[in-house]
Formats: C-alpha cells, structure tokens, sequence
C-alpha cells in the first residue's frame, strides 16, 4: 500500500517545517523578487534538506526540486517532485500561509502526496486509491450547501478573484498565501472555491492535486481539461480547485464566456 510510506514522508517534512520556523525566528529570511516570485536564502536551504531526505530515505527515486537549475524536460518514470517552500514571500513575512511539500510522480500523475503548513499545526496527506488525511484522520470534503466561499492571497479579492465574488455569487472570502495551501483549504472546509489566471508550475499543483481528488474535490485547468504533469512545468491559463465537480465546471465556463471586466 502506497499509504504505508506516508509516515516517513510526513516525518522528514515535518521536521523541515520545524527548521523553517527556527529559521524565521531568527531572522534568516533573506532573498530578493523575480519578477511576482520572492526567493530566499530559505529556499535553497530548505531544497538541500528535503532532496537529501528523500534520497536517503528513498534510495534510487530521483528529486526533481523547484530549486534544482538543473532539471530538463524529460522526467524520469518516477521521481519526487516538491516545493521546499511553497509561499516564500508568505514565510519571510511573518505570516502563516506558507508550506513545505513532496509529491511522488509515477507515469505522469502523482501517487503519493504530503504538504506540511508548520505555522498552523496542518499536515495533509493523500495517497492514490486510499485516501486523503488532514493531521492523519479522514479528509472528505463536506456538502456544500449555500456557502460559496472564495479563497486567493490578498487581503481583498483583485483580479480574476474580485470578479468571481460578483459574477459566481460568492458568499464570503479567505485570505491565503502558499497556492497549495489554498487548494487544501478548498477541501478542508475553509473555502469552496479557488480560482486563478496566471501560470503556475507542477511542483506547486502536484501534491495538492491528489489530496483535492483523493478527498472527493476536483482540480482543473481553468480551460476545463484535467492537469498533466508532463512536457513543461510552467502551464499557462490558471487553475480551479473546487469543493465538488458541478461547481469546478460553473467556474470553467463562467470565465469561457469571458465575464471578466
């Protein structure tokens, strides 16, 4: 069972969260911006922990890092893919919305996942047929409802977000960083909805995509057409994860009929 490694995953991405405290704590948050991204000195020391890990612990599965300069295109038939910070600008900033995450990918598709956010005490976990876990219990997304909650990572809606408040009649909002982060808070009850139009990469979707399907949501490209992690890790056209399929569509075609302003 895929599930049986989780607990070794969990571990060494916990203990990685614990640093990644210690080091804010102390102030080791250095780094500067490229272009919407801010890099610290985190990143590459937190990369260097977590491939090491993984490596040990998995002798013979290759890493492929946010961090790694070196990665090509062509991708190994299985290998971890992570993010050692996932919401760096979140975490140098003092503020919780940050994770630290590893997905393993076998045959274009993740199989097992764990993300760690250490400043909310949140560890979720999926494994590929068996399940999602939020802090190792049972992780389903609830009936929805009438709540329609939309989660992005501005004190306020902007862009995309702030014409979906309007035109997808949402309920409320949640403020989050990290992109994984707001995935799982889609299915952990939080939010409803999360919507976004720029690109992103497969080391961001690639563990919070299998707790989303693992948990009973759905996660799509915001042209309707499942995620692939193959060819290029930066995919154009934005993403949305949603608390159920009907709603994932609603959003898809809503933002097709170009409602944007």
């Amino acid at each position: 069972m895929l599930a049986n490694d989780l607990p070794a995953l969990v571990h060494l991405l916990e203990a990685l969260g614990r640093d990644l405290l210690r080091w804010r704590a102390t102030g080791a948050t250095g780094g500067h911006w490229e272009a919407t991204q801010f890099k610290a000195e985190g990143d590459m020391r937190a990369h260097r922990i977590l491939v090491e890990a993984l490596a040990a612990a998995w002798p013979g599965v290759p890493v492929v890092s946010e961090e790694d300069e070196t990665f090509t295109e062509a991708r190994p038939g299985r290998y971890w893919l992570v993010d050692p910070i996932d919401g760096t600008a979140s975490w140098a900033g003092g503020f919780p919305g940050f994770v630290t995450q590893a997905a393993l990918i076998v045959a274009d598709a993740p199989v097992l996942a764990a993300i760690v956010a250490p400043a909310l005490g949140f560890t979720y976990t999926a494994a590929l047929g068996e399940g999602a876990w939020l802090n190792g219990a049972p992780l389903a997304v609830a009936p929805r409802g009438r709540s329609l909650r939309l989660i992005d990572n501005y004190p306020d809606p902007r862009g995309v977000a702030a014409a979906a408040m309007t035109g997808l009649g949402c309920t409320g909002y949640v403020e989050c960083g990290s992109l994984s982060l707001k995935m799982c808070r889609v299915i952990d009850g939080a939010a409803e909805l999360f919507i976004k139009d720029v690109t992103v990469k497969d080391w961001d979707m690639a563990a919070p995509a299998l707790v989303v399907a693992e948990a009973g949501g759905c996660f799509l490209r915001l042209n309707g057409t499942p995620w692939r992690f193959a060819g290029a890790m930066a995919k154009a056209g934005g993403i949305v994860a949603a608390a159920d399929a009907t709603l994932a569509r609603r959003a898809v075609a809503w933002h097709a009929a170009g409602a944007l302003p």
